[in-house]
């Protein structure tokens, strides 16, 4: 089953189960990642964390870089969501090697710290907060599966728009460090397939992505080159995820409207320092 459509178009939009904003998704991400309201510091990182490349070419974002970034925020935010739900709830969680655990940990510890890595630059926090998924998305061990690979792959095309699109330097490669990040994720969500336990629908052979072809997950590591899902603008991207972030969009989309899933921000420990956020300048 694919539950994206790369070129999906979506046309109504909500920032949460009780506001009935009918303005487009990508255009109140847009004008969100404008406003000049401040995020709160309780999870914002150190003024180190802001050091942009003076050298580069401008360090003011543009509408374009901050249409990205705020887009970019929205993406990170259902990617914690969606961890920390699979780690709270999927059946299969507990009966996974600790290795296999240990991948699904620090991934969630990962997709927090860029969050607040794109918050930091835009000052602004994701006007998306609570989340829809498939029905099944946390019981049914296929369906988590299926649905965790194709939001990586959909974060790696968006990632690679950055990195097409941004205007600094700086931010195309860092939008590429991240992608590489969730490059990782993609890949190990597919290792961990064989290893689920019968008992929980192991295992699992193939794994549906966002382009709908269900796919042998041996090898795990099966792309050459990342793909680009022949996205070139941030829009396409923003209407693909829309389905999990707008009520109307996830009923149109046959996802299961009845409970909607909280995005909860956390400091973030990642895996080893070697690994951590540094500097924009690499």
């Amino acid at each position: 089953m694919n539950f994206l459509k790369p070129k999906q178009q979506v046309s109504h939009a909500t920032t949460d189960l009780e506001t009935a904003d009918r303005r487009s998704f990508f255009r109140l991400a847009s004008l969100a990642g404008m406003a000049a309201a401040a995020s709160s510091g309780a999870f914002a990182y150190d003024d180190h964390h802001r050091d942009h490349d003076q050298d580069d070419e401008g360090s003011e974002l543009t509408n374009g870089d901050r249409k990205i970034l705020i887009a970019a925020e929205i993406a990170e935010a259902l990617a914690v969501t969606t961890y920390t739900n699979i780690i709270n709830k999927a059946p299969f969680f507990p009966l996974l090697a600790s290795d296999d655990q240990g991948y699904l940990l620090a991934a969630r510890q990962e997709e927090m710290s860029h969050y607040l890595l794109e918050q930091s630059v835009t000052g602004q926090p994701s006007p998306f907060t609570n989340f829809f998924y498939p029905a099944q998305m946390f019981v049914d061990t296929q369906t988590t599966l299926n649905v965790l690979v194709t939001l990586e792959d959909a974060f790696i095309a968006a990632y690679l728009v950055g990195v097409r699109r941004f205007s600094t330097s700086n931010l195309r490669v860092t939008s590429a460090r991240i992608m590489g990040i969730e490059s990782d994720h993609r890949t190990l969500a597919r290792v961990i397939g064989p290893n689920i336990d019968p008992s929980a629908g192991g295992p699992i052979e193939t794994i549906t992505g966002i382009q709908g072809a269900a796919e042998s997950v041996d090898p795990p590591n099966n792309n050459g080159y990342e793909r680009t899902l022949g996205w070139t603008r941030i829009r396409q991207a923003v209407n693909a995820l829309t389905p999990f972030a707008d009520q109307n969009a996830a009923q149109d989309a046959g996802f299961d409207t009845s409970q909607s899933y909280a995005f909860v921000p956390f400091q973030p420990v990642l895996p080893s320092p070697l690994g951590e956020f540094h500097s924009f300048k690499g």
